[in-house]
């Protein structure tokens, strides 16, 4: 028994080696006879060219909390490893509006509570948005509210106050924004003064659409997109809108090979938090996670690119008082119809990403993009 176990192993070996050196001599040589392609790994470069910056308008902890249980405990935010907390205070009072809260984060600097990316003193203060066109990069602004709205007014235009709708409007004429998607067309062609803006618009150079038509795509920059007269419905009414115009804007964008600087703004989550309406910020935020999806693709597969989330302050005092990530039920109640001076989170992926750790005040968030983009200011 044991001779012919042991001639069975034999044969075995014999076998397993005869099978390995077969095509090949018996000298150790071998020939793959079947080669393959590796997976193809970008290097992630140390400095970004691109920077797309989210800005969730009222988005505090809870806010975040609310749509990860809504939506089963998963949002594309939890990819973005890098987190830290900015504290929003404006020069003028220990809780920001959106104005200030936008201005700091877009020129780095503490100013009046109503007033656009200006100082006390009337003086302009230029954005990170002009600083990257002055630089030869792409810009772009994409937002769920009129494009004259405070936040996204923030990054091009200068007014002591944010209800100058049709002088904003008059601003961004000013500015060589490549392409910007947005509501906010009456106060560009039904204005006090009478002016038709979009023909100034036309004049230098844009070619004007009033959806996101695929023939975007293959227009020449620059490009405006007017969705609605105002703003823009809710979403569960306006459909992917935020999401696909972001995918758009960054394929028109990335065109340059100088890199871009995109501002997107989740604006109706803060009027959800004004409401108190616990299904109006969810909706608004699951909204924008989608779009920040869209944002993580590109930079994920491209290197260059940091994505950065980020708020200008929280609204309404949202509390958290029960759950179920399973059923996606959330129970929340609020402590004010208004904005809190609570800090809020950040979260940061790729290149420099970890730059956006730590608590820091909101206009730092503009040096460290400054400074990633290498920036003279």
């Amino acid at each position: 028994m044991l001779i012919s176990k042991l001639l069975v192993s034999l044969l075995f070996v014999a076998f397993a080696l005869n099978h390995i050196n077969a095509g090949n001599d018996e000298n150790g040589t071998y020939t793959n006879p079947e080669q393959y392609e590796i997976v193809d790994l970008k290097e992630k470069s140390e400095k970004p060219r691109n920077i797309i910056l989210f800005i969730g308008d009222g988005v505090g902890v809870s806010q975040i909390n609310a749509a990860l249980t809504a939506n089963g405990g998963k949002l594309n935010l939890n990819h973005m490893k890098h987190i830290g907390f900015s504290e929003t205070q404006s020069a003028d009072n220990y809780v920001t509006d959106s104005s200030a809260g936008g201005s700091a984060i877009a020129t780095g600097q503490r100013i009046d509570n109503g007033a656009v990316a200006m100082d006390a003193e009337g003086n302009e203060i230029p954005t990170i948005l002009q600083y990257s066109n002055e630089n030869n990069k792409s810009t772009g602004i994409v937002v769920s509210c009129a494009i004259t709205h405070a936040t996204p007014a923030s990054f091009y235009a200068h007014q002591p106050s944010r209800n100058n709708y049709e002088e904003i409007a008059e601003d961004l004429l000013s500015n060589d924004i490549d392409i910007f998607i947005g509501g906010g067309l009456e106060h560009f062609n039904q204005r006090e003064d009478g002016r038709d803006l979009t023909v100034d618009l036309a004049n230098k150079g844009y070619t004007i659409f009033s959806s996101l038509d695929d023939g975007i795509m293959d227009t020449q920059k620059p490009i405006a997109v007017f969705t609605h007269e105002g703003h823009p419905p809710r979403f569960n009414e306006r459909g992917d809108l935020i999401p696909q115009a972001t995918a758009k804007a960054i394929e028109v964008l990335n065109k340059n090979e100088e890199g871009f600087f995109l501002m997107v703004e989740g604006a109706q989550i803060d009027w959800g938090g004004h409401a108190n309406s616990t299904s109006y910020i969810i909706g608004e935020m699951l909204d924008m996670d989608r779009a920040i999806g869209e944002a993580l693709k590109f930079a994920a597969e491209d290197g260059e690119t940091l994505v950065i989330v980020t708020s200008d302050h929280e609204t309404g005092g949202m509390a958290l008082h029960g759950g179920d990530a399973e059923t996606g039920t959330v129970t929340a109640e609020y402590t004010t119809g208004g904005h809190t001076g609570v800090m809020v989170p950040t979260f940061a992926y790729g290149p420099g990403a970890e730059l956006f750790m730590g608590i820091y005040h909101n206009t730092e968030i503009f040096f460290k993009m400054m400074n990633l983009f290498h920036f003279d200011y």
